[in-house]
């Protein structure tokens, strides 16, 4: 990509994009929401918190500076009332967040790419913990992303201890609410019986890169097949075959996150 692109794109990051339907309907969706309530009516739709929501988030603005700027978008928009940081933070802790609204509907089986990173949570050095022998520990991020749109369709958290072998159950359930998966395509970690047995009780394919010592006669059929596979044909061409190269997706979605 020329450095012109990734400028632009690296620019665009700042922009804040108002949507006009916003503007347009905020007025109504409070009478709405004021409609037979009891005691103080509503001065912000939950719309608009949303939108302070995610500039809170996506800025790291604590909420005295948040109030500071509906103060100043309410002189830029009269339309948007401005707003106080303690009714702003009750408002942005009750909002109901449902990470899958906006998944794209489809009724077509589709694929799906499981993985997990880890998140650093304590801060101790390597001479902290030569010393004390403290073990840093990471909170453990399982997503489980579409491979045709790179929507995650469903995620678990735990912690560094938990094998993704456990998590993957949690993944495919919370997927099959939202998606109707037929195949799922994971690296090493998930070379284990009881993940070809899940996805054959399921009838989902799997799509999963046994570990190098792989035996042959190790294993339900699946497994004994994807080996004599890979034995036969080479890892390239059976990567081709299968589509096993777009676990990339789940890749980049980590590095969005």
């Amino acid at each position: 990509m020329a450095w012109k692109e990734t400028d632009e794109r690296l620019i665009r990051r700042g922009e804040l994009i108002l949507d006009p339907s916003l503007l347009e309907s905020h007025e109504q969706e409070l009478k709405t929401m004021n409609k037979g309530r009891r005691g103080r009516p509503y001065l912000l739709a939950n719309t608009y918190v949303e939108l302070l929501s995610a500039v809170r988030y996506l800025y790291q603005m604590p909420y005295r500076q948040l109030e500071g700027f509906t103060r100043t978008l309410h002189t830029l928009v009269p339309a948007l009332p401005p707003g106080d940081y303690s009714g702003l933070r009750k408002r942005i802790l009750r909002l109901s967040v449902d990470p899958y609204h906006d998944l794209k509907e489809t009724n077509e089986p589709v694929s799906i790419a499981v993985d997990s990173t880890g998140i650093e949570m304590e801060k101790a050095g390597g001479w902290i913990e030569r010393k004390h022998g403290k073990k840093k520990r990471y909170v453990k991020l399982h997503f489980a992303v579409r491979v045709d749109t790179h929507e995650v369709v469903a995620m678990e958290v735990s912690t560094d201890d938990m094998h993704d072998v456990k998590a993957l159950p949690g993944l495919v359930e919370g997927a099959e609410r939202n998606v109707r998966v037929a195949k799922v395509i994971g690296d090493g970690a998930y070379d284990s019986g009881d993940v070809y047995r899940l996805l054959e009780a399921k009838g989902v394919e799997p799509v999963v890169k046994p570990r190098r010592n792989a035996g042959l006669g190790v294993g339900p059929p699946a497994r004994r097949r994807t080996v004599s596979q890979i034995r036969d044909l080479g890892y390239d061409a059976w990567a081709k075959l299968m589509g096993y190269g777009r676990r990339w997706a789940v890749e980049a979605s980590y590095s969005t996150f």
